[in-house]
């Protein structure tokens, strides 16, 4: 089963008790906030040309609908609607907990002077201090042409093999790359879905190799949904979300009765 499935499967008996209040699709961030309470975020995949002016077509209005109708969309193919299901998604998990680990995710995993680290996105703030830490840091991002460090994304699959650290971009669970990247990076030592488009659900992971997932937990809002409308990111974020970090435990990433594997 696919990740983007599991979250759907995992999640669908909460989501069916839940309605939608609020959507933006913001230029740079896609959010959803529940009638329930809970609000989350993912990242927005602009739309291709073939689109018309109208992005969501068979899904207006939107706020009022249930919960489960948005979450579904997580497994569609289109972007757009991929990302409303993320949101939706983490608008039912991202919630204040005890289990989560606060801080950089850079201080929950050892990075030592032979590791190569792959990172899937460009997470330029912890692009400096891995380098320092690292044998070798590659990044792969949507180039078309190698520049440095940087390759294109579509050599990530070949060169996670060979890295003993795997960082993944949560929002790799939008254009539905993740599975084949968590397959590229299952016998990595330490394998980290980060960014704010990250589902804190852990056991929608089933026996991937994934030991932590670093992502946001929404506290304020109706900053966030002004942020995102007026085309905010991270940095527009700061006020209004938590950094937050959930490990996975090791006997989780290799039980043989998990039902997500």
């Amino acid at each position: 089963m696919s990740i983007a499935s599991s979250i759907v499967e995992i999640l669908s008996p909460q989501a069916a008790g839940a309605s939608v209040a609020d959507v933006r699709i913001g230029l740079g961030y896609t959010a959803v906030s529940l009638s329930e309470g809970g609000t989350g975020v993912a990242l927005t995949f602009l739309p291709r040309d073939e689109h018309c002016c109208t992005l969501v077509e068979d899904l207006h209005p939107i706020a009022g609908t249930e919960a489960i109708d948005l979450l579904a969309r997580l497994s569609s193919p289109d972007p757009i609607e991929a990302a409303l299901g993320l949101a939706c998604a983490n608008a039912l998990v991202n919630r204040p907990g005890s289990d989560y680990l606060p801080g950089d995710v850079l201080e929950r995993i050892g990075i030592g002077p032979e590791d190569n680290v792959g990172m899937v996105g460009n997470f330029k703030p912890l692009a400096g201090p891995i380098r320092q830490a690292a044998a070798s840091l590659t990044i792969f991002e949507r180039v078309a042409i190698p520049q440095g460090e940087i390759r294109p994304a579509s050599e990530a699959r070949k060169r996670l093999s060979t890295c003993q650290i795997a960082l993944i971009t949560g929002t790799s669970i939008i254009n539905h790359t993740i599975d084949e990247l968590l397959d590229a990076a299952r016998d990595c030592r330490e394998v980290v879905i980060l960014g704010a488009s990250t589902p804190l659900l852990p056991e929608a992971f089933g026996q991937t190799a994934v030991s932590l997932l670093s992502g946001v937990v929404v506290e304020d809002a109706v900053g966030i949904m002004q942020a995102v409308s007026a085309g905010g990111g991270m940095r527009a974020f700061k006020h209004h979300v938590r950094k937050v970090n959930l490990q996975r435990r090791y006997a989780d990433r290799h039980s043989d009765s998990n039902p997500s594997g």
